[in-house]
Parts: C-alpha cells; sequence; structure tokens
C-alpha cells in the first residue's frame, strides 16, 4: 500500500513537524499514533518517517533514509490574472504536472476588479499549490509569487528559453521551438495570456525581452486550457 505523503511546515536535520490544519487531520481524521510510518518531505527532500508525538497541534516526526524522488520541472509559468475560479483550477493542474514555479501578472487586458482583488488571493493560490503538491505527490510546493505587473515579470525573467503564446502566431508551434531548443540543460519560462490575448503593446514588450510566439494550433483554447496543454507539451521536451 502507499503510504500518505506530507509536506512539513517545520524541520530539523532529524525531525519535520506538521502544524495547523495538517496535524489537526492527522490527529483527528487519521488518528494518527506514536510509532506510525509515513511520507514526509522536509526542505525540499522525501523520507520515509515515524510519527514521535501526536496533538492536534503539532504532529512531531523523526526522519529517517531519504527516498527517492522526481524533481520539479525547470519550468516558470507567467500566467495572466483571469477569472478565479478558473485560474485556481489551473494552478491546481500546473501544480500536478510538476511547474516549478508561477508568476500572476497583470495584463492590459486582465479586468479591472480582477487586478484590485489579486494580491488577496495570493495566499489561497499557495494554499491551493500546497494541497495539489500532497495529492500528486510532489516532493515540493511550486513558487507562487505575488502578482505582478508584466513588464515587471519580464524585466525579471532569466530563464534562457523564452515562449508565448500567442493567438496571432500561425507558423511556429511550441513542439517545433521546443525542438530548436537545448531542452536538457535549461529551464523553461512559458507565458500565457489572459481572456481576450495579448494586447499589441505587449507583443512588443515581449519581441523586446527575447522571447518566441508560438502557436497551440488553430483552435482557440480558454486561457486554463490552453495552460494545461503547453505544461504538457513543454514537460515532454525535458530530458
Amino acid at each position: 500500500m502507499t503510504r500518505r505523503r506530507f509536506i512539513a511546515d517545520r524541520w530539523t536535520t532529524t525531525t519535520a513537524t506538521l502544524t495547523g490544519d495538517q496535524a489537526a487531520h492527522l490527529a483527528r481524521v487519521l488518528r494518527a499514533e506514536p510509532g506510525q510510518i509515513y511520507d514526509v518531505v522536509a526542505n525540499g527532500f522525501l523520507h520515509r518517517a515515524e510519527i514521535a508525538s501526536v496533538s492536534e497541534d503539532e504532529v512531531v516526526f523523526t526522519l529517517h533514509e531519504e527516498l527517492e524522488a522526481a524533481a520539479a520541472l525547470p519550468l516558470h509559468l507567467l500566467l495572466a490574472v483571469f477569472k478565479f475560479d478558473h485560474m485556481e483550477w489551473a494552478i491546481e493542474k500546473a501544480t500536478e504536472l510538476g511547474v516549478g514555479r508561477i508568476t500572476p501578472v497583470f495584463a492590459r487586458r486582465t479586468e479591472k476588479h480582477l487586478s484590485q482583488a489579486a494580491p488577496k488571493r495570493a495566499e489561497r493560490w499557495r494554499r491551493i499549490a500546497l494541497e495539489a503538491a500532497k495529492q500528486s505527490r510532489r516532493t515540493g510546493i511550486p513558487e507562487i509569487a505575488d502578482p505582478v505587473l508584466l513588464k515587471i515579470a519580464l524585466e525579471q525573467e532569466q530563464s534562457p528559453v523564452r515562449i508565448l503564446l500567442s493567438e496571432t502566431e500561425q507558423a511556429t508551434t511550441l513542439t517545433a521551438a521546443l525542438t530548436t531548443s537545448a531542452m536538457s540543460a535549461v529551464s523553461v519560462a512559458l507565458a500565457i495570456g489572459p481572456e481576450g490575448g495579448w494586447a499589441p503593446e505587449e507583443m512588443a514588450l515581449f519581441s523586446q525581452h527575447v522571447w518566441q510566439p508560438v502557436t497551440l494550433g488553430p483552435r482557440i483554447l480558454r486561457a486554463e486550457t490552453a495552460a494545461i496543454a503547453a505544461i504538457a507539451i513543454t514537460a515532454s521536451h525535458f530530458t
């Protein structure tokens, strides 16, 4: 039977501790007891771990041997802010697919009320990523940045491969762009636009920062659908 996996809130070299909702779930729902064995991620490493003490506020594990686990994809997703319920779904699925980092960005066509509310949503997005990481048995939680203006995100981007999903691009496919890149040794940044697509001045800004526009094909996809399709295609090119 596959052991349940938890992501520690605190850790030392020999122990890991769960607090808050995770501790309460173990104590109340799973009725955990000292001596039981679980898989616990501490400081990005997966361990076999034995419960040392249990309370509804805190569960302490003794860490045993480190276990083999897959690393996160070296993929940075720049995700224009769009309808929150759809965006939350995209963050959840991107986490399950192994994305390493997600930056929500304010685009020209992001609806005003979404832009105003987005900063307060960041912690909720991080909680969604945490739960998705546990469900998919990841060893780490993707970094969810605070929302930023597109201009700032592009100025800060350091990934050598930068790919922009564009409704105006008809010739170069995502697969073709990835095939021409040295995927075995690089990180990739992938930008997904808002409903309505990127504005002309944003396309110029992407060009200025050397982003490659690509297409996913002839169909017009919702932002969350495009994000998941693009992540899956990109993941298949890492070696």
